[in-house]
């Protein structure tokens, strides 16, 4: 069954932990500021609602993975063209070369199979197949090169010249795409500890001076300090997320 890379259907195992490591800390952290064990309870089950977006970002990893796995494709692909392989051989001998950088089971192995076995095999035209594979995958980079082969195969033109500059153009951007990833994860580490400094300030309060949080537990003035600082906190991380997030 070929793969959408656009998209991540999560296994069973895979809502249970997402759904009950979220229960834990959603309803720790509420319990925090309310304490109240029937309002984190019901808290807890937030994470549900974020399902979907925890499936968009498994589906984004996969497609970074894949990405980075075809970077590798394009040199050896570039080489065999350069030899005079032909394009069904010349996918074989990635497949080799990546086979022994990632396993059997890395997604762009999985993938070069199926093609060789296509051409190979079954007859099918090296650009369906690839085409196939560039709608599949939803990256841009990806996509970019198939279109260029199709139009050096279909119009005419030095196959071998045309890969090569078109190959050392993706990885450039590829590589200066995945610097800047480098550096804002330094980024988006530290704004995940500021985050995370005030929940550990009011956990302490809590352990070693509980009666001086107690009127922010009891009163309608505390509660409503408390939301507000909750609410500051998300929207901080959230702020923090989107500043570094560089696809967004």
């Amino acid at each position: 069954m070929k793969t959408d890379y656009r998209q991540y259907q999560l296994s069973t195992k895979e809502k249970i932990n997402f759904l009950a490591v979220g229960y834990i800390s959603v309803f720790t952290v509420l319990y925090l500021f309310y304490h109240s064990i029937v309002f984190s309870m019901a808290g807890g089950l937030l994470p549900y609602l974020f399902l979907q977006k925890y499936s968009w970002l498994l589906a984004a990893r996969r497609r970074a993975l894949l990405t980075t796995q075809f970077k590798d494709l394009l040199y050896s692909l570039s080489a065999s063209i350069a030899a005079n392989l032909r394009i069904s051989e010349a996918l074989e001998d990635g497949m080799e070369h990546l086979r022994i950088m990632y396993g059997d089971d890395a997604p762009m192995v999985v993938e070069l199979k199926h093609m060789v076995k296509g051409i190979s095999e079954n007859r099918e035209s090296d650009i369906r197949l690839l085409l196939d594979f560039a709608e599949r995958s939803g990256c841009e980079d990806i996509d970019n090169f198939v279109q260029v082969y199709m139009t050096c195969r279909t119009m005419g033109g030095d196959l071998e010249k045309v890969l090569k500059s078109t190959t050392d153009i993706l990885v450039d951007k590829m590589t200066i795409d995945r610097e800047i990833k480098t550096l804002t994860a330094q980024k988006k580490f530290e704004g995940k500890i500021i985050s995370a400094i005030p929940l550990i300030v009011v956990l302490f309060l809590n352990v070693f001076s509980p009666d001086y949080l107690m009127p922010l537990y009891t009163t309608a003035a505390g509660r409503l300090i408390m939301t507000m600082a909750l609410t500051g906190i998300a929207a901080a991380f959230y702020m923090m997320e989107r500043l570094t997030d560089i696809n967004a």
